[in-house]
């Protein structure tokens, strides 16, 4: 939801006008922020991390502007779920295939994020996503399973991506070609308990959830650093988007107990129920993290529009 206007500044991006808080960090920094400010935030461990990411100016569809973006402190929650190859087809372009766990199986995702502190201020956000293949990968699926879950390294396709701020929404979907809209949108993670609340249009329920948070491990800036690269279509040419996350505490639990995901009426429950979604495997939960995420940048994708899908199950 967007700030009070009494509290707000307005900002120019790419011809449309947002509206930002007064006084944060993109008030102040546009997208340059201080470091050593930040340093002093008490809800941030420390800034090593950007430290050895240094910004470049770029011209993009929202005008001029720095990259990465950085998340000083996040947290996020992931479910992940076993769904039929075929439903996950039926929602991916034909450029893109699903990553399987066995043949005619595959993966869906529902993620909330919590962005306490980062360049474009706090917001929430939400993703209803399939993991997929990498662009252009020769290899068997399974073992682009293995590599990326063992590496932190995966694909993904995104149905959905409600946020809670304009300037999130702006950015995002005009600057990165991602689904996003904005909503009122509750995310709230700690180590006892994870719950997320998405609104639809009337106000009502879209999607929530409500979880025990897994047992969470510790890790120092920078040991681990996973990623996910996303695939979107900006002016009809395909682009993909790095994020980069920095792991400082997280846990994850198979076949989770007690965890509760309910689907109402929304574009995110609709585009979860057309998934088809069999059972939950995982849930995982990240309470500390940071992360940079890069502007998307043109790549090569297989054209297979024009060969036979009939096949592919």
């Amino acid at each position: 939801m967007s700030p009070n206007p009494q509290d707000t500044v307005e900002v120019d991006l790419g011809g449309r006008t947002v509206a930002v808080p007064r006084g944060g960090l993109y008030d102040r920094y546009r997208m340059d922020t201080d470091l050593e400010e930040v340093a002093r935030d008490p809800r941030v461990s420390g800034v090593d991390f950007f430290r050895r990411l240094p910004k470049t100016r770029v011209e993009s569809p929202i005008g001029p502007t720095l990259t990465p973006n950085f998340y000083y402190r996040i947290s996020t929650a992931r479910v992940t779920m076993l769904a039929r190859s075929r439903a996950l087809r039926s929602r991916l372009p034909a450029e893109l295939d699903p990553l399987e766990v066995a043949p005619g199986l595959g993966l869906a995702s529902v993620v909330f994020f919590r962005y306490d502190v980062c360049d474009i201020d706090f917001y929430t956000e939400a993703a209803v996503a399939i993991p997929v293949r990498p662009a252009r990968h020769g290899r068997l699926g399974f073992v682009d399973l293995a590599w990326g879950l063992k590496n932190d390294d995966l694909h993904a396709y995104v149905l959905s991506l409600p946020v809670s701020s304009d300037i999130a929404q702006v950015r995002g979907h005009d600057g990165y070609g991602f689904p996003k809209w904005v909503t009122g949108l509750d995310v709230d993670i700690d180590a006892d308990r994870t719950t997320a609340r998405v609104l639809d249009d009337a106000g009502g329920d879209d999607l929530t959830l409500s979880a025990p948070t897994p047992a969470q491990t510790a890790y120092p800036s920078g040991e681990r650093v996973s990623t996910l690269t996303s695939y979107t279509t900006i002016g009809g040419a395909w682009h993909a988007t790095l994020n980069q996350t920095n792991v400082l505490s997280a846990g994850g639990t198979r076949s989770p107990r007690g965890l509760v995901l309910k689907a109402g009426r929304g574009r995110m429950s609709d585009d979860l129920r057309s998934l088809d979604p069999i059972r939950t495997l995982r849930l995982d939960v990240t309470t500390e993290g940071q992360a940079a995420l890069h502007m998307p940048v043109p790549v090569s994708v297989p054209d297979r529009r024009r060969g036979d899908r009939r096949g592919r199950r």
